[in-house]
């Protein structure tokens, strides 16, 4: 008896000892890793203990961890940011994309696309953000962040973005204030008169909060569509965001490349030295080719890979985050490019430098994505389309050091049957 039992003790003293040296909760091994900020590219494993990295070098032993991720032949970057989608799901009528049907719930969409924050761009308004705050952010598992609309009721559509009256600067400052922790600029959108009422109350509720604005521009084909000229060196602030910027709109606003002469306007250029941030936003109805195309050749790299995520354009041709970032890689963008398009350069525009990056006692944020060889399309709102050898996938999403989505179960054990 004696014997049996001084034997479990070395038995349990053994198994202790080995716990003891999984120092790691999670490895990821062996995977291309790609870090912007760090200027990585390279196949490197990545340690994460306690929702943080703990450690980035070419080789960590596997049994340093408690749960080995195989990442071999995968491309591992850092938790993707998409800064423009509508996640303001509600069941309000007449509420748009507030508190209505046409958003979407954002843990459905995100982190199967590599998605661990999202930014709801201009969703809630200062009147609504409680609610915003209570149904949406409170309950997700994704970092949901957002662009307060200048509109006191927020994105509800009609006229209701139409009320100058509704366009306070003051009060949506000190909501922002108030929640800045969650709240990261302001948006105009879908305003239709010729005057610069929006653009003006936004960059003041901007000032106000020092934070910056992002601007959908024009909404109506009755008027001769404002300056974008003038929004760019006039009125908006280096910091300050221009998305759907490959977007025709069927003549409702002036397009970086003409619509007559299908040449590039080079003045676009001079506004994106000068510091104006250039977002995709593809959305429903915002994204062409022959917009994007001329204006990649000619230079103007979005600074910002976004989705306009809602019920209209996931089931057309957006689709998702990896759809978007397909589609520029066909478009002849450089992979390490359009990673950090989607990573740490929205990190930096929306002020949250904490995320989009791997370094050593980072958040750990990862996705880990397929790139799948074979015989593809990606396609605009006008039914254009390119044809393309590689398409993204999501394998695994990391938020805070868990794993959110696994789609071919890299984290599971092997059935012995």
């Amino acid at each position: 008896m004696k014997i049996k039992t001084h034997s479990m003790l070395l038995l349990l003293m053994l198994f202790s000892s080995l716990l003891s040296a999984q120092t790691y909760d999670l490895l990821i091994k062996g995977g291309r890793l790609i870090d912007p900020k760090n200027n990585l590219d390279a196949v490197m494993d990545i340690a994460i203990t306690d929702g943080k990295v703990a450690r980035v070098a070419a080789s960590i032993p596997g049994g340093d961890a408690k749960k080995v991720i195989p990442a071999e032949g995968l491309l591992v970057t850092p938790g993707l940011i998409d800064i423009h989608g509508h996640v303001f799901h509600g069941t309000q009528p007449n509420h748009y994309l507030s508190d209505g049907l046409i958003a979407v719930p954002p843990d459905g969409f995100t982190f199967r696309s590599g998605v661990t924050t999202i930014v709801d761009c201009g969703g809630p308004g200062w009147k609504n953000f409680d609610t915003f705050k209570k149904n949406i952010i409170d309950p997700s598992k994704t970092r949901v962040l957002a662009f307060m609309n200048i509109v006191g009721e927020g994105m509800r559509g009609g006229a209701w973005e139409q009320n100058t009256g509704d366009m306070d600067a003051k009060l949506s400052a000190m909501v922002a204030r108030q929640n800045r922790q969650y709240v990261v600029g302001f948006k105009v959108a879908h305003y239709s008169s010729r005057d610069w009422i929006p653009i003006d109350r936004a960059v003041e509720a901007g000032k106000l909060a020092d934070m910056p604005v992002i601007v959908d521009f024009g909404g109506s084909t009755q008027f001769e569509p404002l300056s974008i000229r003038e929004l760019f060196f006039e009125r908006l602030r280096p910091g300050d965001i221009y998305t759907h910027a490959y977007a025709e709109l069927n003549g409702a606003r002036e397009t970086v490349v003409n619509r007559e002469t299908r040449e590039f306007e080079p003045f676009v250029l001079e506004a994106q030295k000068r510091g104006i941030i250039f977002d995709v936003g593809y959305g429903g109805a915002s994204f062409e080719f022959k917009q994007a195309i001329p204006a990649l050749a000619a230079g103007l790299y979005p600074n910002t890979i976004s989705t306009d995520l809602h019920t209209g354009s996931m089931n057309a041709a957006m689709k998702n985050m990896l759809n978007v970032m397909t589609t520029f890689l066909a478009m002849g963008m450089e992979l390490p490019h359009v990673i950090s398009a989607s990573t740490w350069e929205p990190a930096q525009v929306i002020q949250r430098t904490e995320l989009g990056h791997l370094t050593e006692g980072a958040i750990a944020d990862l996705a880990i994505l397929n790139i799948r060889e074979g015989n593809f399309g990606v396609w605009d709102r006008s039914g254009q389309k390119i044809a393309t050898n590689q398409r993204l996938e999501c394998e695994m999403t990391i938020k805070d050091g868990q794993i959110m989505y696994d789609f071919n179960g890299l984290a599971a054990q092997d059935l012995i049957q």
